[in-house]
């Protein structure tokens, strides 16, 4: 072996961790945004008086949607914000003499993902609370 083979098993190794991360780092962002999703729905089926009643009074369906949504962006997007806060701090510590280096851009990346997470997972539950007509609604107990 000569020094092109060992850089060349360093390169493919790193590759390799790099797809691995990348990896888990979709599981994480699924399970979270699965977690959020099934909050907001929950937050739904208890809220549907509410919901119903707001429809009787006059609220539109954007307005219905609109506010889910928010609850849901605001619910992931305190979510990326503490955990660009704990990546920071947990970034600052020193491992087996290697600092890590964290860029304001990968912080500014991940939340925004995180915030991406809870639009794209908040929809379906947003929608279906401003399917619900104001009667059934009503109805509901």
């Amino acid at each position: 072996m000569n020094a092109s083979d060992l850089l060349a098993a360093g390169k493919a190794t790193a590759k390799s961790f790099q797809l691995l991360l990348v990896i888990v780092a979709a599981i994480s962002l699924a399970i979270g945004g699965i977690g959020v999703m099934n909050i907001m729905l929950v937050t739904v089926t208890e809220r549907t008086r509410e919901i119903g009643i707001r429809k009787a009074l006059g609220a539109q369906t954007s307005d219905i949607l609109t506010q889910f949504l928010a609850e849901s962006v605001l619910i992931s997007g305190l979510g990326g914000l503490i955990g660009s806060g704990v990546g920071v701090a947990v970034g600052q510590l020193r491992v087996a003499a290697v600092q890590p280096q964290v860029s304001p851009g990968s912080v500014a990346l991940s939340f925004g993902v995180s915030v991406l997470i809870g639009i794209f997972f908040g929809a379906y539950p947003a929608t279906r609370a401003a399917a619900l007509t104001p009667i059934v609604a009503l109805r509901y107990e």
